[in-house]
C-alpha cells in the first residue's frame, strides 16, 4: 500500500455501518433472491413436466423427462450463467459496475417470464423453447454474481465487509425457500380445485389439463423480485473504488460517496485528495489477467478461488441430484404411481422446503455472523471438512440407516447442506470479491464463478448417471444406465472435499484488511521490479 492512501478509500474502510450499507445489501440481495428462485425452482416442477409432456400409456408408469432432456434443461441455464459471469465480469471492470447492473436484472425478468410462456406444437418444441429462454435467464443470473459481489465489497468497510457480502449471498437461501413455498401454494390450490386420482387408479385423469398452468406460474413468479429491484439498482452510484482506482477520478468518488454515507463530506475528502499527478502515480498499474505480472502476483490466488468453487459446485449440485434418491428411499416422496401429478409436485416442494428450513437457511446466516469473526479460510476449511465427514458417515451407514434409521439419515444429510452453506458455498462467493485488484476484480470473480458452474455441470450430469443403482434395476423406470448408486456417489463426493481443503491453502486471508492491502492496489510502482513494469506496459495490448 502507498503511504498516501486516497482519503475516500480510507473513509470507506473505517465508516461505521449506516443505512446505505443496509440498503445496498437489500438491493443486491433482492437480486440474489431472484437468482436463487429462478435457478432452483425448475427442480421442483421437473417431475410435473415429465407427467404432462412425456406420458407413455403403454409403459404402465407416469411420464418422465428423458434423461438427455432433463440434463439439457439444467445445462442450458448453467451454460448461460457461465457466459454471463465471464461477460458481465469483464464489462464491469472495463466500463463500471453500475452501468450493467440493471441489465442483468432485465435479463432475469424477461428470462423467467418467458420461460413460463414456453410454446410449441409438440412436447419437444415446448422443451426447446424452455431451454432457450432459460439460457438467457442464466446469462442474467450469471452476470449478477460478479457485479453484486464486487459492488458490495467495494461499498463495505474492512471490519464488516465479509458479513455484508455474505448477507447478499444469504438471500439465495430465502429465494430457494420462496420457490418451495410458491410451489406448495400453487400446487395445493390447483389440487383443491381440480381433484385427480392417483396414477395407478386412473392414469389418464391423474394429470388434469390445468396442471400445465402450475409449472408456468411457478417459473413466471421469479420475475416479481427482479422487477422490484430494477429501479433501486439504477439509482445506485458507481463504487468509489472503481471511480478512484480504475477511472482515476477521486474527486468524483468523494462526491458520490458523500451523497450516500452519513458524516462524510465530499468537500472535506476531496480537499484531502492528491493532485492529478499524484493520483496518476498512486493508481495501480493495470496488468491484465493474461500477463506474467498478474500470474506472478495473483495467479495462484485465481487458481485457488476457481478450483475451490469448482469442487464446491461439483459436490453441492450433486447433493441436489441425490436428494431425489434419498427422498424416495426415506419415503418422503412415495412412488410416483401412487400419486396424482399435483400431489407429487406438492410433496416434492414440501421435502425441499424442509431441507431449506433446517439446513440451507441456517447455514447461510451462520456464515454471515461468523465470517468476519473466524475468517474466510478457517470457515471454508471447516465447511469442506465437515461435508466430507458427514458424507462418508452417511455412505458407510447407508444401508443400515435405510432400514432402521431414516430420521438419522435425513438429519445427517441436512447437516451436509448446513456446513456447505456456512462454509464454502458462501466463502467461495465472498473471497474472489476481496483478493484481486480493482481493475480486474469483477473479471476474476466472474472467472471463479464460471469455474464453479463448470463444476455444477459435472456434478449435475455426472452424478445424475452415477447415482443410479449398480444392478440396473432402475434402468427401465428412469431410462438411465446403471451407475455406482447413492452410496458409492457419496464416497466419491466425500473424497472431493479433500481437494477443496487443499485448494483453500492457496488463498490469502482478507479478514480485517482493506481491499487495497489484500490486492496490492494503490501501491504505485514501488513494489514492482523493472520486469514487472515491462509486463504491465505490455498488458495494455491485452486488457483482459
Amino acid at each position: 500500500m502507498a503511504p498516501e492512501k486516497l482519503q475516500v478509500l480510507h473513509a470507506l474502510d473505517v465508516a461505521p455501518t449506516q443505512r446505505y450499507h443496509l440498503r445496498a445489501v437489500v438491493i443486491a440481495g433482492t437480486g440474489f433472491f431472484a437468482d436463487a428462485y429462478d435457478l432452483f425452482c425448475i427442480t421442483l416442477v421437473t417431475k410435473l413436466l415429465g407427467r404432462i409432456y412425456y406420458h407413455d400409456h403403454s409403459s404402465g408408469e407416469p411420464g418422465r423427462l428423458p434423461p438427455r432432456l432433463e440434463a439439457a434443461i439444467s445445462g442450458a441455464t448453467f451454460c448461460g450463467m457461465i457466459a454471463g459471469q465471464l461477460l458481465f465480469g469483464w464489462l464491469g471492470d472495463r466500463f463500471g459496475r453500475k452501468r450493467f447492473y440493471g441489465k442483468t436484472v432485465m435479463l432475469m425478468l424477461m428470462g423467467s417470464f418467458l420461460s413460463g410462456l414456453s410454446f410449441g406444437n409438440t412436447s419437444s418444441s415446448v422443451m426447446a423453447t424452455l431451454c432457450f429462454f432459460r439460457f438467457w435467464l442464466g446469462v442474467g443470473i450469471g452476470g449478477d454474481y460478479p457485479l453484486s459481489a464486487t459492488i458490495m465489497s467495494e461499498y463495505a468497510s474492512k471490519r464488516t465487509r465479509g458479513a455484508f457480502v455474505a448477507a447478499v449471498f444469504a438471500m439465495e437461501g430465502l429465494g430457494v425457500l420462496a420457490g418451495c413455498v410458491v410451489t406448495l401454494v400453487v400446487s395445493a390450490t390447483f389440487r383443491a380445485h381440480f381433484a385427480a386420482p392417483a396414477y395407478e387408479m386412473d392414469p389418464a385423469k391423474s394429470t388434469p389439463p390445468q396442471a400445465d398452468y402450475v409449472w408456468r406460474i411457478v417459473l413466471m413468479a421469479g420475475a416479481i423480485p427482479a422487477c422490484l429491484t430494477y429501479h433501486w439498482r439504477m439509482k445506485m452510484p458507481e463504487t468509489a473504488r472503481y471511480t478512484a482506482l480504475v477511472a482515476r477520478d477521486p474527486h468524483k468518488a468523494a462526491r458520490d460517496m458523500s451523497k450516500v454515507l452519513d458524516d462524510i463530506s465530499g468537500a472535506d475528502i476531496a480537499g484531502g485528495e492528491p493532485t492529478d499527478k499524484a493520483v496518476e502515480s498512486q493508481s495501480p498499474l493495470t496488468c491484465g489477467v493474461f500477463t506474467r505480472t498478474f500470474a506472478r502476483r495473483h495467479g495462484l490466488h485465481l487458481v485457488g478461488a476457481a478450483a475451490c468453487w469448482f469442487v464446491l459446485d461439483v459436490v453441492f449440485y450433486s447433493q441436489n441430484i441425490l436428494q431425489e434418491e434419498i427422498f424416495s428411499d426415506v419415503r418422503w416422496v412415495p412412488e410416483a404411481r401412487t400419486m396424482s401429478a399435483l400431489e407429487e409436485t406438492y410433496r416434492v416442494g414440501r421435502a425441499h422446503a424442509i431441507i431449506a428450513l433446517c439446513g440451507t437457511l441456517p447455514g447461510y446466516w451462520f456464515a454471515v455472523v461468523f465470517v468476519d469473526v473466524v475468517g474466510r479460510k478457517p470457515i471454508q476449511t471447516l465447511g469442506f471438512a465437515m461435508m466430507m465427514a458427514f458424507m462418508l458417515a452417511i455412505a458407510s451407514l447407508y444401508d443400515r440407516l435405510l432400514t432402521s434409521g431414516r430420521t438419522w439419515l435425513v438429519v445427517m444429510y441436512t447437516f451436509t447442506f448446513f456446513f456447505a452453506n456456512v462454509g464454502p458455498n458462501t466463502t467461495t462467493f465472498v473471497v474472489p470479491a476481496e483478493i484481486f485488484p480493482a481493475h480486474e476484480r469483477a473479471t476474476c470473480h466472474g472467472v471463479s464463478a464460471a469455474a464453479g458452474k463448470v463444476g455444477a455441470i459435472v456434478g449435475t450430469f455426472g452424478f445424475m448417471y452415477a447415482s443410479q443403482r449398480a444392478d440396473g434395476s432402475e434402468a427401465e423406470e428412469t431410462g438411465y444406465p446403471s451407475g455406482i448408486g447413492v452410496r458409492g456417489s457419496l464416497f466419491v463426493l466425500g473424497a472431493c472435499n479433500v481437494l477443496g481443503v487443499l485448494f483453500t491453502c492457496l488463498l490469502p486471508e482478507p479478514k480485517g484488511r482493506s481491499l487495497e492491502e489484500v490486492s496490492g492496489d494503490g501501491g504505485g510502482g514501488e513494489n514492482l521490479s523493472r520486469d514487472d513494469e515491462a509486463d504491465v506496459g505490455d498488458s495494455q495490448v491485452l486488457p483482459l
